[in-house]
């Protein structure tokens, strides 16, 4: 094989050596060794083009001086950045690295001592402090496929092989380098790229669990603590040599595709209305309703006080017994609104006998002298119309469950199908919401209607639809399995697949325990007070034992103390107490 072949064929392999290099520091690095190689140089420098137009020194080499900066080596480089244009916006043509990336041009130099093209001052000045002798010098540009300059490759001292001297960089060996700058350029290009679009990806990913944290209060930064906590007890089960977890252990895309799955958890909740979410009483939608409630009862009291005065103006009874009586029926009204006002909060539980007195005083008629279909919007109205109107004026309960109460499913339920492509199995209540009076104020327990409580777990079924339908790259093809799983159980009960725990990824497993963990510690809720740690984890240990949670990883996630690392950094200190965690991972 020829000298020229040779070349060629080592060209190829350094090509195809860049093409699959994935880290940009390696890449880098191998640019300038290989370059230094071929080039038989001393020294030699790799610059980035930032993008402020500055020119930032990335590897630094000089094999005769012990220098190694920059790239693997693991010690910084100092050496400020090189600007391509002065303090008046004039290109800096004076220097020589400036002068290859502003013109695109290769620049060989026989001694620099003896250039008075260009300003050397800075070299000599660093020869002078370590006893170098900087002589020839071979700036290559490096373009990419746009012909854009994006860095610059500078040589310094070509060694003559024979005799170890210090010599000029032929003209025969500039095509070679050119031709590697040309393909270095062209891997750093694709891999900045590469690395763009990651950063493109992570920041809007980042941007959709901030946005769903930001529709509600209740979630507070939920999105954005569970990734932290997920990523605290993966490490901890890589690093542990106990059964089950000494051969478990990630790869960098792994761990990847655990922060993208971790950071999309609940990317479905875009989906679930705030009203829901946010329901803090039983008649609460977008506004509570226990104000027409209260309107009624008060129009009722008036009608009382007005039955009274005509009584007394018409003569048709003692004044005291109609007084009394008056009295009495406000008093009533009055208790019958304190305690529908009190149902209205929700609670642990409703007994029968307080769902009973509800359904009397629904019985409770008033009079409606106005038209209720004025002034509704479309979607309200279609529902009114679906019964006749009945003439004014009209007689009507006090609380009531109405046909225009009923809100039909409108679009896709993707679990409704027991065929469905994802596996969901999950019972959808037959209409979307239902906003009954009595049927809201009679929940046996909290706020939620069986349609609002199937409304807020469907964000696990939307998560893992809008991500099913991702075109995710093989290397994040698990990303719906990890995200989708954090509300299923050990034992199959769970929502919406009904997994087991032999059928879950260990990371999915472990993003139940972090959703869990932070839920119950998050002091961000509006609607409960944030429960000490040693609540907590006493909690999760009954779902342990009822086997909604993988024992194994809330064993590691007490004994290596990841339990108490993430409440020092998210808790507040009130919160931290003290945890016997013997009686739990013994038990």
């Amino acid at each position: 094989m020829s000298a020229e072949q040779a070349s060629f064929k080592r060209l190829i392999d350094i090509g195809i050596s860049l093409s699959a290099e994935k880290d940009t520091e390696r890449l880098m690095e191998t640019i300038l060794l290989e370059a230094k190689d071929i080039a038989g140089a001393d020294a030699g420098t790799l610059y980035i083009k930032t993008r402020d137009n500055r020119l930032e020194f990335t590897i630094v080499r000089t094999d005769s001086l012990g220098i190694a900066q920059g790239g693997t080596t693991g010690s910084e480089i100092s050496l400020p950045p090189v600007s391509m244009f002065d303090a008046e916006g004039l290109p800096n043509h004076k220097n020589i690295v400036t002068y290859v990336a502003l013109t695109g041009q290769s620049v060989n130099i026989r001694d620099a001592y003896d250039s008075t093209e260009f300003d050397f001052s800075g070299t000599k000045k660093f020869d002078e402090g370590t006893g170098y002798r900087s002589r020839s010098f071979l700036t290559i540009p490096l373009k990419n496929n746009q012909a854009n300059v994006i860095g610059v490759l500078q040589l310094i001292n070509s060694i003559d092989p024979a005799t170890g001297e210090v010599t000029t960089f032929s003209k025969e060996i500039e095509p070679l380098i050119e031709a590697l700058a040309s393909q270095a350029a062209v891997a750093l290009e694709n891999q900045n790229l590469l690395e763009s679009q990651k950063n493109l990806l992570d920041s809007f990913i980042e941007l959709m669990a901030s946005a769903v944290d930001a529709k509600s209060p209740y979630t507070g930064g939920h999105c954005q603590r569970v990734p932290e906590l997920t990523q605290m007890l993966t490490r901890a089960a890589c690093q542990s040599t106990l059964e089950p977890f000494k051969d478990f252990e990630l790869t960098d895309e792994e761990w990847y595709e655990l922060h993208i799955a971790s950071w999309l958890h609940d990317c479905g909740k875009v989906t679930t209305p705030e009203y829901v979410v946010d329901k803090a009483t039983k008649l609460q939608t977008i506004h509570d309703r226990i104000h027409e409630i209260r309107t009624r009862f008060e129009v009722i009291k008036r009608d009382a006080v007005i039955e009274y005065q005509q009584q007394l103006l018409a003569g048709t009874g003692d004044p005291v017994v109609l007084k009394r009586a008056l009295d009495e029926r406000l008093a009533a009204l009055d208790d019958d609104f304190t305690f529908v006002a009190e149902c209205n909060l929700g609670g642990e539980f409703m007994e029968e006998s307080r769902i009973q007195r509800l359904k009397q005083i629904a019985d409770i008629e008033w009079t409606r002298t106005l038209d209720d279909r004025l002034g509704l919007a479309q979607e309200e109205l279609k529902r009114k119309e679906l019964q006749p109107a009945q003439p004014l004026p009209v007689r009507e309960k006090l609380l009531a469950d109405k046909p225009e109460h009923i809100i039909s499913h409108d679009n896709v339920i993707h679990s409704a199908d027991p065929d469905n492509p994802y596996g969901f199995k999950v019972v959808v209540p037959e209409h979307k919401y239902n906003l009954g009076e009595v049927y809201n104020l009679s929940i046996a327990r909290g706020t939620l209607t069986e349609e609002e409580r199937f409304k807020i777990n469907d964000h696990i079924v939307q998560t893992i639809v809008m991500l099913e339908n991702l075109p995710f790259p093989e290397n994040l093809k698990r990303v719906p399995e990890i995200a989708g799983g954090h509300h299923e159980k050990m034992d199959g009960t769970g929502y919406p697949k009904q997994l087991k725990a032999g059928d879950m990824s260990m990371p999915a497993r472990i993003m139940a325990i972090a959703d869990v963990f932070e839920a119950l510690t998050a002091c961000d809720r509006p609607y409960k007070p944030a429960k000490k740690l040693s609540e907590s984890v006493r909690i999760m240990s009954f779902m342990v034992k009822d086997q909604h949670l993988d024992g194994e990883l809330f064993r590691l996630f007490l004994s290596t103390g990841v339990y108490r690392e993430y409440a020092e950094k998210f808790l507040e200190p009130e919160q931290i107490d003290e945890v016997d965690i013997n009686q739990f991972i013994s038990a």
